[in-house]
């Protein structure tokens, strides 16, 4: 009988074997489906025994290094795993994990995995208001802090275990917080995480792991709405994360760096489930602020093979001498938001390397990529990722077969990266779920190649003189101009076309705002774009974004419902 560790290895390494060759990993690949599985019992602890390779390897602002074997890290969370069942930490309970990149936040996620709690990850960026709504919504039971960041929950109400990380926690000037001589500074309640290194490493599972028992409870990033709350399982990350590590190009022994910030999905993707599922070392750069030399420094000092980061680092990238990276990265991928053309020939031309797009949401492991191997054609994030079967719909009908509509799974043959749904919404799940479905609310544009090319958010594509205009078009040509180092494109209100394209940018080291600048990036719109899609209206501003930095679109549709008296109108350049 096959063992879950056999199923999963034998996935893995047909795609491992196929890295390269893409019709056959995407028409033999079959997702293992077992019956019992703990990808921290079942995967990490059972590459770990004996192995004294780096699984983690962190490097602070100011030098210092962290290297934790995987053999380390399994010992690790076995001991905080028994520390926190002493602490009343039971399977199903849902736990706030709020911490850095920091080595407790990769312990404290393997020993929940075992105890088979449900792990809610938070970014340190969250305020008060914020950790009410997760800590109310999200029913948790216990948070798991750094230390600075404690005073948050001073006035945050709720019976939950609090557990701090790294020192007496932080308590002048938030309400509801006193400190407590006894425990050396520590306000009183606040169990020091650090107590947990003194536990047993012999841990024993109660019961066994379902497929369908829940692992992680995610807030999306909110760019439109109030965040959602999305559903994971024991499989549909740890397992699903087969494509995104077959999409990166990981393979045992590879050094990856991912940017992401902790407690959005993309760093479990890349930080956790990706290169652990290859074998593969998590390196992480630590910093302040970001900065371009540093971390190519830093990169070539660790010898990173793989390479993923947003699309806003990136640019920022570009705007660095790439040439510093003495031994660039083998695999190079962006994701988050679809990456410019410019952008990519730029990093090519430095690197000799193709940045390669891949599309996927918090709801899912990735649904779309360029893998290694794949033709790459200019625009597009690639054909549709082993064990998952996309369709294009339409929006309102939701009939399938389009060449142009929104992007979906088939649930006939349901992939296991895929949510379970949206937690205490069951309308919205079979809104999401509906017509045998997943709905992405992506639109994507199909060529007869089978690669899809993405063309904005529905709620973002618009008309203008009856022409569908999508935002992402706009914005990659205004990025091709050495003025531009972000663009965002909105419709602004037009009497006679209903709506123009009305561009909020941000300029590049060395340029101003004002009519001089306008006048030169109206001329290039001008020049780059069909007449219908050219950029009407013009403004220089900061792009308002999430904390998991995508752009909040909706604040400046409605800034440009509003009216600015600091845009420019294309007709004033004539």
């Amino acid at each position: 009988m096959t063992t879950p560790t056999e199923s999963f290895r034998s996935a893995r390494d047909f795609l491992l074997e196929h890295r390269e060759d893409y019709a056959t990993a995407y028409e033999g690949f079959a997702w293992p489906r077992p019956d019992f599985f703990n990808w921290a019992l079942d995967w990490f602890d059972v590459i770990a025994r004996g192995n004294d390779r780096t699984a983690l390897h962190i490097v602070e602002e100011d030098g210092t290094r962290t290297q934790l074997s995987f053999a380390a890290l399994s010992e690790r969370s076995a001991r905080v795993a028994n520390w926190l069942r002493d602490q009343g930490v039971r399977a199903e309970d849902r736990v706030l994990v709020m911490l850095g990149n920091q080595v407790e936040l990769w312990e404290t996620a393997l020993a929940a995995m075992k105890l088979h709690a449900v792990v809610i990850p938070a970014t340190p960026l969250l305020g008060p208001a914020d950790l009410r709504d997760r800590i109310e919504r999200g029913r948790v039971r216990h948070v798991i802090v750094r230390a600075e960041d404690t005073g948050k929950f001073g006035d945050v109400p709720g019976r939950y275990t609090r557990i701090s990380v790294g020192g007496p926690p932080e308590t002048e000037g938030w309400p509801g917080i006193s400190s407590c001589p006894q425990t050396g500074g520590r306000p009183a309640g606040w169990r020091p995480y650090e107590e947990a290194y003194a536990a047993s490493a012999d841990f024993v599972p109660e019961g066994v792991t379902r497929p369908d028992d829940p692992l992680m409870l995610y807030f999306t990033s909110g760019t439109t709405a109030r965040p959602k709350l999305v559903e994971h399982t024991h499989v549909s990350y740890p397992i699903g994360h087969l494509a995104t590590m077959y999409w990166i190009g990981l393979k045992p022994g590879d050094v990856h760096l991912n940017i992401s910030s902790p407690g959005w999905a993309k760093h479990a993707w890349s930080n956790l489930f990706a290169p652990w599922n290859a074998e593969a070392t998590v390196f992480i750069h630590n910093y302040t602020r970001f900065d371009a030399g540093r971390l190519m420094a830093e990169m070539d000092r660790a010898g990173v093979t793989t390479f993923c980061a947003p699309p806003t680092v990136w640019r920022m990238l570009i705007q660095a001498d790439l040439t510093q990276l003495r031994t660039p990265p083998r695999e190079a991928v962006a994701a988050g938001e679809p990456l410019n053309p410019e952008v990519i020939e730029q990093v090519r031309r430095a690197w000799g390397v193709t940045i390669r797009d891949g599309f996927g949401q918090t709801e899912t492991a990735v649904q779309v990529s360029n893998s290694p191997g794949q033709k790459l054609k200019t625009g597009s994030m690639g054909r549709p990722s082993p064990g998952f079967r996309v369709e294009l719909l339409d929006p309102v009908s939701g009939m399938p077969g389009l060449d142009e509509g929104e992007i979906a799974l088939d649930l006939s043959a349901r992939p296991v990266g895929l949510m379970t749904g949206y937690h205490g919404d069951a309308d919205r799940t079979a809104e999401a779920m509906a017509g045998g479905y997943y709905r992405t609310g992506d639109i994507g544009s199909r060529d007869a190649d089978g690669y899809i090319t993405y063309v904005g958010r529905a709620d973002d594509v618009f008309k203008a003189s009856d022409y569908k205009i999508s935002p992402f078009e706009l914005e990659s040509a205004l990025l091709e101009h050495e003025a531009v180092a972000e663009a965002a494109v909105v419709p602004a209100p037009d009497e006679l076309r209903l709506a123009v394209p009305k561009a909020y940018v941000v300029l590049a080291e060395g340029w101003k705002p004002g009519p001089d600048t306008a006048k030169v990036l109206f001329s290039h719109s001008r020049t780059t774009l069909a007449p219908y899609k050219r950029i009407r209206r013009l403004e220089f501003a900061d792009l308002p974004k999430t904390v998991s930095g995508k752009i909040r679109r909706i604040e400046l549709r409605e800034a440009t419902a509003a009216g600015s008296a600091d845009e420019y109108l294309e007709e004033d350049f004539r």
